[in-house]
């Protein structure tokens, strides 16, 4: 009997230390903290499913560990500041200072270093120095490439204080002498109206950027180079002694300037230049000729009356000489092409005063050649006949035949392929006439 006893005992303690598939190797007596154990892991399978990923976890001890974000809720998400494209070193965006909306945490401000006077480098000069930016001085390459395009866009706007003003801004050294050459040269190969602007702009410049021993100077330089600028410009010599004299009646230059040169001149170019300079100051004291109209103002520059006896005064030559190549060369020169209406609106005012066939064909014949050869647009020729269409009301008044004679004249234009045939039927013509009875004597009834 003492033997089964014993080999039942075994045999339940065999099972009792099995529990739940773990074995035991604990006495009997801790039997029953295992079996709560083996509960508490039924009760987690049992709740895997209906909140997995919840982070619950069991301790050493057999308590229940709750994670207080669960990974996987959306809350857990929002609050994960890492980044999920799987890059960078794991560490959270804009330094944990991201979010929607969010530009980031401030940037720092640092205080400024102080000075260590045992650094090794330390050097009291450099403890309250002051740092200024420094301009490079330009050399001859870098000055013309600099200098050149706000000369040329002086010629365009005229306002000699913006180009003190950036030239001030250069670092000119011992090139501030060859700006009064350069604009020399460049307006030697423009127009008359860009040589009187050049002349306006040195006289500007003088005593603000360049001083007079600079002026002088450059005329020297410009004599000894006059062999090379006639190959570009045939009548060098004759304008830069028209630049000499008008710099000599800006007060620009001394008038010992030209003096300084007899007996020891040997190329005949700068002989003509300095005989050209003489002559003209000679004849500014004898004749008080003005220097301010020398080269002429050209452009819009000029006032619209001065415009418009000049426009006068060419078609009168024209109508006496008859030479087509000169009128338009003339009304080149004047370079007011935004004011060639004027010039077709005279022309065609001269027709109906006149009131002769000749002065119709030459007038035609002018409009014909300036038209074929673009020195008059179309938009110019359209605005001037239709200026002249408008004041037909006056003009009927001195002259009373006026309709009829501009009738004929945009007819014979529109044959003549000067005007297209819009512009033909704008020509305005007199309401007809009737009697206001019969024995009215003729009178006529408006």
């Amino acid at each position: 009997g003492i033997l089964e006893l014993d080999h039942d005992n075994t045999f339940t303690g065999n099972v009792n230390n099995e529990i739940n598939g773990n074995w035991i190797s604990a006495p009997t007596g801790s039997i029953h903290e295992a079996r709560l154990k083996a509960k508490v892991k039924r009760r987690l399978r049992k709740n895997s499913s209906r909140d997995s990923g919840r982070g619950d976890s069991l301790s050493d001890n057999g308590d229940v560990v709750r994670s207080v974000v669960p990974p996987t809720s959306p809350k857990g998400k929002l609050l994960n500041r890492r980044s999920r494209m799987g890059k960078g070193r794991g560490l959270p965006k804009k330094g944990g200072a991201g979010g929607k909306g969010v530009w980031g945490s401030p940037g720092e401000v640092y205080d400024e270093d102080e000075v260590d006077v045992k650094d090794p480098n330390y050097d009291v000069e450099q403890e309250n120095c002051v740092y200024e930016t420094v301009v490079l001085p330009l050399d001859g390459e870098t000055f013309e490439k600099t200098v050149t395009p706000i000369v040329q866009e002086y010629f365009e706007h005229g306002d000699a204080n913006e180009v003190a003003e950036l030239l001030a801004e250069l670092n000119l050294g011992s090139m501030r002498g060859d700006v009064p050459m350069l604009a020399v040269s460049l307006a030697l190969e423009a127009k008359a109206s860009h040589r009187e602007l050049t002349s306006r702009l040195l006289s500007k410049l003088c005593g603000r950027v360049l001083t007079a021993a600079d002026v002088e100077a450059s005329f020297h330089k410009l004599l000894k180079e006059l062999p090379d600028l006639v190959l570009d410009t045939p009548g060098a010599p004759q304008m830069l002694g028209q630049f000499i004299a008008r710099a000599v009646a800006d007060n620009i230059l001394p008038k010992s300037f030209i003096d300084g040169y007899k007996g020891r001149v040997d190329s005949e170019y700068a002989r003509a230049a300095l005989d050209r300079a003489a002559v003209l100051l000679r004849m500014s004291r004898w004749t008080g000729l003005r220097f301010d109209s020398l080269w002429g103002s050209g452009g819009g520059q000029r006032p619209v009356n001065q415009l418009i006896k000049e426009v006068n005064l060419l078609l009168k030559e024209f109508l006496l000489s008859g030479d087509t190549v000169e009128a338009e060369r003339c009304l080149r020169e004047l370079e007011v092409p935004h004011f060639h209406h004027e010039f077709v609106y005279e022309a065609v005012i001269m027709v109906l005063e006149s009131k002769g066939d000749r002065t119709l064909q030459m007038i035609l014949q002018l409009l014909k050649s300036l038209c074929a050869s673009t020195v008059i647009t179309v938009d110019q020729l359209r605005r001037g006949f239709e200026r002249v269409y408008l004041d037909m009301a006056d003009l009927s008044i001195d002259v009373p035949c006026a309709y009829s004679l501009l009738e004929q004249f945009v007819e014979q234009s529109f044959n003549a392929g000067v005007i297209d045939k819009k512009l033909r039927d704008l020509c305005p013509c007199r309401g007809r006439k009737r009697f206001i009875s019969e024995g009215d004597g003729g009178r006529l009834k408006l």
